[in-house]
C-alpha cells in the first residue's frame, strides 16, 4: 500500500458488508494493574480498541497513559490482566507485532549522530513491505531536515520523525503517544490531518493525548484515565452531554453591575467574571432569564452567547468527582 493510499481524503472508510458479523476487538485490555514499588501506575484498566477507529486514551501527566500503552506494545509487562493485541500476546508474540503494529512513544531512541533519513531508512530495513520513506518525511515537514543529525533537531522536528518511524512498517495498529507535543498549532493541524487520512484507509490508531481539543477533533471514542483506572469510557460528545448539566451564557456588559442581579435568580446557579466578559451558569431557560433581568436593569450586554458542552468539562467534571470520592474514603 502505497503512503498516497495511506492519506486518502476522510470521506473514505474501511469497507464494511451488511450482514457480516461485527469484527472481533482489534486490541483487549482486561482488568491490567501495573506498580513499580509502592505506586501504582495501572490500576484495573479494562477497554477494547476497534478495528478502524481512532481510539483516544486521556487523562493528565502522570495519569498512567504511557505505562498503559507501554504494556499494551509489549515494552512493559504487567503485573497482572490480560492484554491481545491482534490476538496476540504482546510480550510473548513481540516480534509478530513488530511490523504490525507501529510505536511512537514520547521518548525517541534514535541514536543523536544519525540523521533524519540514515534514521528513516534503518528502520524501512527491518520492515517486508516499507513505506516510501521520501514522501513519509515530506508529508511531515521533515524535508529541510532529512540530512540533520537527531541532537540537532528541534523537539517538535523529533516528534515528527517519531511518527514517521512509527508508520514507516505501514502497520495495521498505530499507537502515537503525545502525538503533537512541541509542534506549533499550524503543524499539530496538519498532523491530525495526516492521521484521519491513515485511519480511513483501515488502520487503527490509539491516541495517547493530554490535548483536549485533540481527542474531540479525531477520536471516535475516548478512555479518561485519573490515578491509573479509567473512570470514563464513549464518544466525546456522549461523555460531555452525560457529564454537563447546566447550561451556561457568557455576555459582555456595557457597565459593570453587582452579581446578586442575577445569582439571586432561580434558574442561575454561579456568576463568573473573566476579564470584561461574564459568565452565567444554571439550567431552564437560562437565556431568557439573564436577558430580561439586565433590560430590567437598564443594562445593555453584546455578544450574548450560549457554550455547549465539550470534552474538557466532561473531563474536569469526571475527574473532580473520582477527586472527591479518593478524599471521601472511596477506593480509587
Amino acid at each position: 500500500m502505497s503512503i498516497q493510499a495511506l492519506v486518502q481524503t476522510e470521506t473514505e472508510s474501511p469497507v464494511s458488508v451488511p450482514g457480516d458479523r461485527p469484527a472481533p476487538p482489534v486490541i483487549e485490555v482486561a482488568h491490567v494493574h501495573k506498580a513499580y514499588g509502592p505506586t501504582v501506575a495501572v490500576d484495573d484498566v479494562s477497554f477494547t480498541v476497534r478495528h478502524g477507529e481512532i481510539f483516544g486514551i486521556l487523562g493528565r501527566n502522570g495519569a498512567g497513559k504511557t505505562t498503559t500503552v507501554e504494556c499494551i506494545t509489549g515494552l512493559r509487562t504487567a503485573d497482572r490482566g490480560e492484554i491481545r493485541v491482534l490476538g496476540l500476546d504482546p510480550r510473548r508474540d513481540r516480534r509478530e507485532l513488530r511490523e504490525r503494529v507501529g510505536v511512537q512513544l514520547q521518548e525517541s531512541a534514535v541514536p543523536e549522530l544519525m540523521r533524519v533519513d540514515e534514521a528513516v531508512e534503518l528502520f524501512a530495513s527491518f520492515c517486508r513491505e516499507p513505506a516510501d520513506g521520501r514522501e513519509l518525511i515530506a508529508m511531515l515537514g521533515l524535508e529541510s531536515a532529512q540530512h540533520t543529525y537527531f541532537k540537532n533537531l528541534s523537539g517538535g522536528q523529533k516528534q515528527r520523525l517519531s511518527v514517521v518511524l512509527a508508520l514507516i512498517g505501514q502497520p495495521e495498529i498505530a499507537v502515537l503517544d503525545e502525538l503533537t507535543t512541541g509542534l506549533d498549532p499550524e503543524a499539530r493541524r496538519d498532523t491530525w490531518q495526516l492521521i484521519e487520512g491513515i485511519r480511513a484507509r483501515g488502520v487503527t490508531i490509539v491516541l495517547v493525548t493530554h490535548f483536549m481539543e485533540e481527542a474531540e477533533r479525531l477520536c471516535d471514542r475516548v478512555a479518561l484515565i485519573d490515578h491509573g483506572r479509567v473512570v470514563a469510557l464513549d464518544r466525546p460528545s456522549a461523555l460531555a452531554v452525560a457529564a454537563t448539566t447546566g447550561k451556561r451564557v457568557r455576555l459582555t456588559p456595557a457597565e459593570p453591575f453587582p452579581d446578586e442581579l442575577l445569582s439571586t435568580l432561580p434558574v442561575v446557579s454561579s456568576v463568573e467574571h473573566h476579564g470584561p466578559e461574564v459568565v452565567v451558569a444554571g439550567s431552564g431557560d437560562l437565556v431568557t432569564a439573564v436577558v430580561l433581568a439586565l433590560h430590567r436593569a437598564g443594562i445593555n450586554a453584546d455578544d450574548v452567547r450560549t457554550e455547549t458542552a465539550n470534552l474538557e468539562d466532561a473531563f474536569l467534571a469526571i475527574t473532580d468527582e473520582t477527586t472527591h470520592a479518593g478524599t471521601n474514603g472511596a477506593t480509587r
